[in-house]
């Protein structure tokens, strides 16, 4: 049990569920499960209630039973105790306030990292301002490689995303060439598949590939289908770069999904055999989002912000090249505003850097939510000041074949441009020899004729 009280009134919440449920900042999915504080002053009763929490109870109480859910045992059996042990005295306020503190730097959080329990970092977000998990999640740097180097502080990639509603390969080469312009595509080139099947996810990669291989681009493909799609691909010698799969933080949850830990593994272990990595072996791409859990009503009674940091705990498991948190994409009956996905935005990426994890987050709503692209304005400026690994690059910021608004090509150049960032370096050289940017990283005109046109030459 724990309590607080308030202007002389005194709150009670029975397990550490309900108190982190309540201490979370108010979103329309927590309402909608029935787990949200029920007034403001309940909520900074939990919140002052959570700040007194040790972080050992977390090792202690867990959230979903171990005997019932297999990201639990992977959260309790994969726990460094060792890197624990500087932070082990710490209450949750303690551990706010430490991380804040000039002591801690970028090589201290990156040695503890690993002693961070997906609870604990949702439990600290929950106390701290949104300048609180910018200021944490800028001191981290979680660095990848597979063709290039990933996070590497004063840089932001982008996902090349050049989806197409019937999987037309002209229309996915023309929005990829179109992004290339742009300087997008160091984190990845990736697509959804309209269809997920085998041959014609197979006839994508295959492509991606060929144009890849063409122009030298130091980074690498994907096609964002399930992962026993990808596996099978691989199985037929596909030139696979990343295994792809979405993922959440409850066993429930991802069963939904159709995964579970076992198949994730043999994934891993496809992408790895293949040896397509030049400078790295970081094969692994997961996208996540606030409120799976409870979309699939597997979610335990948990927040939907707690239940999507344990899906970060899964992902690091596999030593991921990129991690995606696809920030509004599920609706306003999870996040109903601007203001909640900006929040959700911050608290996922300062909890998933907490946990060493190199994440993105795709800047996005639907066209049925209270936002609009001057609220993804503003957390893309405050996500790359939080030095966040990548964003998204989508022509004109509106996915035809998902039918959702997210950050277009222009708007890395622009944040790029204001904070003084940089792509990948392996790909700001080739955009540099391509003759697509100058050498202070401003793009050139194109030209008629120019060497990456045009398009058709490749179904010559």
């Amino acid at each position: 049990m724990y309590k607080s009280t308030l202007r002389q009134q005194t709150y009670i919440f029975d397990n550490l569920t309900t108190l982190l449920a309540k201490a979370t900042p108010r979103r329309s999915g927590d309402e909608l499960a029935g787990v949200a504080a029920q007034s403001a002053a309940e909520r900074v009763a939990a919140q002052m209630a959570l700040a007194d929490v040790p972080l050992r109870r977390f090792l202690e109480e867990p959230l979903v039973p171990y005997e019932q859910d297999e990201i639990t045992r992977l959260i309790f059996d994969t726990h460094d105790t060792k890197a624990f042990q500087a932070i082990a005295h710490l209450t949750v306020g303690d551990f706010r306030n430490w991380l804040l503190s000039d002591q801690v730097s970028t090589a201290v959080l990156q040695q503890i990292s690993k002693g961070i329990t997906p609870e604990m970092a949702a439990a600290v977000s929950k106390i701290m301002r949104n300048q609180d998990l910018i200021t944490v999640a800028h001191k981290c740097e979680v660095i990848t490689r597979f063709r290039n180097t990933l996070g590497l502080k004063g840089r932001l990639a982008t996902r090349l995303q050049p989806n197409h509603p019937t999987d037309d390969r002209k229309g996915i080469l023309a929005s990829t060439i179109d992004g290339l312009f742009y300087g997008s595509g160091d984190a990845v080139i990736g697509v959804n598949p309209a269809t997920d099947n085998v041959p014609s996810v197979i006839g994508i990669v295959e492509m991606l590939d060929a144009i890849r291989e063409k122009y030298a681009i130091p980074t690498q493909t994907c096609v964002l289908s399930h992962i026993t799609t990808t596996i099978q691909a691989i199985e037929q010698q596909a030139p696979v770069d990343l295994v792809f799969q979405s993922i959440a933080g409850t066993e429930a949850a991802n069963a939904s999904f159709g995964v579970n830990l076992s198949r994730l593994q043999e994934g891993y272990e496809a992408g790895l055999s293949l040896k397509r990595g030049t400078i790295g072996n970081n094969v692994m791409y997961f996208e996540t989002g606030q409120g799976s859990a409870l979309s699939a009503n597997a979610h335990h009674g948990l927040d939907q912000q707690t239940c999507e940091v344990r899906a970060y705990a899964v992902a690091r498991h596999f030593n991921p090249l990129l991690v995606n948190t696809v920030v509004g994409f599920i609706g306003p009956e999870y996040l109903f505003d601007g203001k909640q996905i900006i929040r959700a935005g911050l608290e996922d990426h300062f909890c998933g850097k907490l946990l060493g994890l190199p994440m993105g987050v795709d800047i996005c709503y639907t066209n049925h939510a209270e936002a609009d692209q001057d609220d993804m304005d503003i957390l893309l400026t405050l996500l790359a000041t939080a030095g966040c690994n990548f964003i998204m690059g989508i022509p004109g910021a509106d996915d035809v074949m998902l039918h959702y608004q997210s950050t277009s090509f222009h708007d890395a150049l622009y944040v790029r441009d204001v904070l003084g960032l940089k792509p990948a370096p392996e790909f700001e050289a080739w955009l540099k020899n391509m003759q697509l940017f100058d050498d202070n990283m401003k793009a050139l005109p194109i030209k008629n004729g120019h060497h990456l046109l045009p398009v058709a030459s490749y179904f010559s």
